[in-house]
């Protein structure tokens, strides 16, 4: 039987952004559902939750994410996850000073990651099938105080993406700079703006393996 692998944009917006909810995912497969990141506006609708992960745990968003969490029986953290047929792989990305993640999300031989926020493009997202990526900045890097870290730009991650052969590159993490863009009529170089409440679906085929033409993605 073939199974999908649906990922549902609950917010594609970076830290106070004036249009987007905060950038989260919705991960559901075969009965299990799993949140990463998001936020006020961007929460995981009702149901069951096999787990909620974020990608800092010390984001300006942390408290209120806690609190949401709590609410639905499970506690934030950054960490691997056993979906059954899913393996979700926790992986450090150079973003700031203090330990900084996003999610490698493997289910047979597809391949899904949730890398929203990163100064260096991450390697371990090569061959990905779908790629949930960085945006803050448009063509200037967003560079944190003291240098140590930031955010990459579209251009760059554009760029990266296609040389680590990503096959969609999705925008998730959209920031005023890219906002400008965006009302200026401009396209990123490779890949699409996220866009909220979309789900991306990927069908797995029932022995797990790639055709020609790869996973079917909708």
């Amino acid at each position: 039987m073939n199974r999908w692998l649906r990922l549902t944009l609950l917010g594609v917006g970076a830290m106070n952004s004036p249009r987007f909810a905060p950038a989260g995912l919705l991960l559901r497969y075969a009965g299990h559902r799993a949140a990463f990141d998001g936020g006020p506006g961007a929460e995981s609708p009702p149901g069951r939750l096999d787990g909620w992960l974020v990608t800092d745990e010390q984001a300006e968003l942390r408290t209120a994410l806690r609190r949401s969490a709590a609410e639905r029986g499970v506690a934030i953290r950054a960490g691997d996850l056993d979906l059954g047929e899913v393996r979700v792989g926790c992986r450090p990305v150079v973003h700031t000073s203090h330990p900084a993640y996003g999610y490698r999300i493997e289910a047979g031989d597809l391949v899904v990651v949730w890398a929203p926020e990163f100064w260096e493009f991450p390697a371990w997202a090569a061959g990905a099938d779908l790629m949930f990526a960085e945006a803050a900045a448009w063509d200037r890097p967003i560079r944190f105080r003291g240098g140590v870290g930031g955010h990459a730009t579209v251009q760059a991650v554009a760029e990266q993406a296609v040389r680590h052969g990503v096959r969609r590159l999705v925008y998730a993490h959209i920031g005023r700079p890219s906002l400008r863009a965006i009302d200026a009529g401009l396209k990123p170089p490779e890949g699409e703006w996220g866009v909220e409440g979309r789900t991306y679906s990927l069908r797995q085929a029932r022995d797990g393996a790639r055709n020609h033409h790869g996973p079917r993605i909708r």
